[in-house]
């Protein structure tokens, strides 16, 4: 008799069913590698060996004389087979992204059986074992790891390492991590523990609950207001800490109020789009345009001029263009709750504590390019909330350290897909580069292709242009798309039920405002 044919709720089916699954995964997975690291290996010894570093110059490739764009990738792929090992190994860890709903929905049913077990377990004649019980919650807890999208290619980092040593050396792998620019991971981590903290959090609710008053605080105005002022003021507190004030305040302000699945997602695909376009007013705003600005030498003027109004612009017809859609719904969430608690009802915050921590904001913006800078104020930080802890509530760090694991992580595969980045977006005229730059952006972080597109030699201004606007107008389709939504997603995700948030939902909520912003971007 197979277990599929026994009682679920027996620890040895239990465990016989996780190991299946676990050996069936794994097995696959090693399968799939290893296939590809035989086909690389006979690539390499037909092509020969490229040295030790990596990632390669693009120069060492030789290939300018070839213009078809397939023969030269592939090309390269033979010149240095481990491209295309990292390039698979990157898929892969996409495709990973879009099954955490379901490794999360597994780690949920081994927690439920163990809840179950341990019930049963009152009686004192079927005492659940030690052993079974550490047995459920390793497996609870590995699903539950291998399911928070966070940490997705992290996790996926252990196949690329493994490749870079087989195929160029331990030195050339820990050459090559040990020079990946992380100060941007750093930078988000900080400015999302500081953008969290109480004081900020009070102040930019005042900010967006005083617009909302022009709409009597209604559940419409509120939402409105969050919308429109919150991605704009990301231009001066930076795109991570409006991330992270408009996601709490929607969480708390109106998600509560029980909205349709159907308005819980647009809501959460314009504040995707919203916030990706929202920190262009300023050049040090968007994770993006702050890898871009330096090599492009675009300052605020020129981002205002080129990028800001429009941006403003497109978040307005947006949000106007969802909330006709669902006007009737929102008129329902007025009868049943108004919208913005009295002010009495709020935790109030003294006006120099509120001071001192723009101060320490300040800092972080202005030094975001010099990690010890950037973590050393964030130590006198935490003393100083320690200090006024009455005055203070806990800063939360698990979702930055979550956010700014992933975007290293992120980082380190981004700059091993630049052998193919770079060929197919330099040929493109504006339009399909444009276009080209928001579907990469879907599945690559809108802060790599920035990133890449400034490695592209002599890429003229207008392309430079169009691969930004590309950047960012993709930046919420996906919650890999841009550095700050997985903030979002880890603070909304609890608002959607217990499968989470699905990957497809936001797709569909973000693909108009995306059509719109990038109209905006392209047209005015």
């Amino acid at each position: 008799m197979t277990c599929a044919t026994l009682n679920t709720n027996d620890p040895n089916c239990l465990r016989a069913i996780a190991t299946n699954n676990l050996s069936r995964f794994t097995s696959r997975l090693l399968l799939l590698l290893i296939c590809l690291l035989l086909l690389s290996s006979s690539a390499y010894a037909a092509g020969g060996a490229t040295g030790l570093a990596y990632p390669v110059d693009p120069a060492s490739y030789h290939d300018d004389d070839v213009t078809f764009i397939p023969a030269k990738l592939w090309g390269r792929a033979q010149s240095e087979p481990l491209n295309l090992i990292a390039t698979v190994i990157f898929a892969l860890a996409i495709t990973h992204t879009f099954l955490t709903a379901q490794f999360l929905k597994r780690s949920r049913s081994f927690e439920d059986r163990l809840l179950r077990l341990e019930e049963e377990a009152a009686d004192p004649n079927r005492a659940l074992p030690d052993e079974k019980r550490d047995h459920l919650i390793f497996w609870a807890q590995f699903y539950h790891f291998m399911g928070e999208i966070e940490a997705v290619f992290g996790i996926w980092l252990i196949p690329l390492f493994l490749a870079i040593i087989l195929f160029k050396g331990w030195g050339a792998m820990v050459d090559y991590v040990g020079h990946v620019n992380v100060a941007d991971a750093v930078f988000v981590v900080v400015i999302m523990a500081i953008s969290g903290s109480l004081p900020i959090l009070r102040l930019a609710e005042t900010a967006i609950s005083q617009v909302a008053k022009l709409g009597r605080s209604s559940p419409a105005a509120l939402w409105m207001s969050i919308l429109t002022i919150g991605p704009i003021l990301g231009s001066f507190i930076t795109e991570p800490a409006a991330m992270t004030i408009c996601a709490l305040l929607l969480r708390h302000r109106f998600y509560n109020l029980h909205p349709s699945g159907r308005l819980k997602y647009a809501t959460l695909g314009l504040l995707f789009v919203n916030i990706s376009v929202g920190g262009t007013l300023t050049h040090f705003a968007a994770p993006p345009v702050v890898l871009a600005a330096s090599a492009w030498k675009w300052n605020m003027p020129f981002m205002a001029a080129n990028f800001g109004w429009k941006a403003v612009i497109a978040i307005i017809i947006s949000n106007v263009f969802y909330w006709l859609a669902f006007r009737k719904e929102f008129n329902r969430l007025r009868q049943e709750q108004s919208g913005f608690r009295d002010e009495e009802d709020r935790r109030r915050v003294p006006w120099s504590i509120t001071v001192i921590h723009l101060l320490f904001l300040a800092w972080t913006v202005l030094n975001a390019h010099y990690p010890v800078l950037v973590v050393l104020g964030f130590l006198f930080f935490l003393a100083f909330v320690s200090a006024t802890r009455y005055n203070q509530q806990g800063i939360a760090l698990r979702p930055p350290l979550l956010v700014g694991f992933f975007l290293a992580s992120l980082v380190i595969h981004g700059s091993c897909q630049s052998w193919w980045i770079g060929p197919v977006l330099k040929d493109l005229s504006q339009w399909p580069l444009m276009i080209c730059a928001t579907v990469l952006t879907a599945f690559n972080d809108n802060a790599a292709i920035a990133y890449l597109a400034t490695l592209v030699p002599g890429f003229a201004d207008a392309s430079r242009y169009a691969v930004m606007a590309g950047a960012l107008t993709g930046g919420g389709l996906t919650v890999i798309a841009n550095a700050p939504n997985p903030a979002g997603q880890s603070i909304l995700a609890s608002r959607f039920g217990q499968a989470g948030i699905s990957p497809l939902g936001l797709l569909l909520a973000a693909l108009t405002p995306t059509v719109i912003v990038g109209l905006a971007f392209m047209l005015l």
